[in-house]
């Protein structure tokens, strides 16, 4: 989660790096693995996380490891600006890392019926990546220390990050279907029932 808007597609570039390099199931060697691989990368600029998925991360079930990079320092220093979107890393990492208990949302004068709503388990695991200031080579280190992590998980769980099966297997599914759906005629369609299906709904939407 960047807090910085220069590192908006930043998650988009980690999504791509991550989980079309370890969403593998079997190893280098061909066996079927028997743990879990690869991991699911998503994010946005950390104030429209914080507005659309951090409760999740904050009171869901699933325990959902958080990175957040801020920068001391901003690139268009303007007023106070700079210090709220700080305040917002830091607060963040602290309501992530330790919660609130019952005691302290009672003493904070809750109604009771509200309470259980406003308590936060915590120790929700949590990255605070504080860089000095937004330049090239900081963005090429960002890069390569999650390339880095990329390809340390690969040897660890020893698997291939460097191939891409699943995706290969749709492209070659997608030459077939392509002509079909070009077909001047009723296609002759030999697919699934679904896909079938599909493609014929979707000739007659063209017709």
């Amino acid at each position: 989660m960047p807090y910085e808007q220069y590192l908006k597609r930043f998650p988009a570039y980690l999504q791509q790096l991550t989980m079309e390099s370890n969403g593998k199931h079997v190893t280098v060697d061909g066996r079927t693995v028997d743990y879990d691989t690869g991991a699911v990368y998503w994010g946005e600029p950390g104030t429209n996380g914080q507005h659309s998925f951090y409760q999740l991360i904050h009171q869901g079930t699933t325990l959902i490891p958080v990175d957040l990079i801020g920068f001391a320092r901003s690139l268009n220093p303007l007023g106070e600006h700079h210090d709220i979107l700080t305040s917002n890393v830091f607060a963040q990492a602290e309501a992530l890392a330790f919660g609130r208990t019952e005691q302290q949302v009672r003493e904070e004068g809750t109604p009771e019926v509200v309470v259980p709503h406003r308590v936060m388990e915590g120790n929700r695991p949590t990255n605070v990546l504080l860089c000095d200031l937004l330049t090239p080579r900081l963005l090429g280190s960002l890069v390569a220390l999650y390339e880095h992590s990329v390809f340390t998980q690969g040897v660890i769980w020893g698997i291939d990050p460097f191939d891409q099966w699943g995706v290969e297997l749709g492209k070659a599914l997608a030459v077939r279907i392509l002509p079909e759906l070009q077909s001047a005629a009723e296609p002759d369609v030999s697919h699934d029932s679904s896909t079938n299906a599909l493609i014929r709904r979707r000739g007659r939407a063209d017709g």
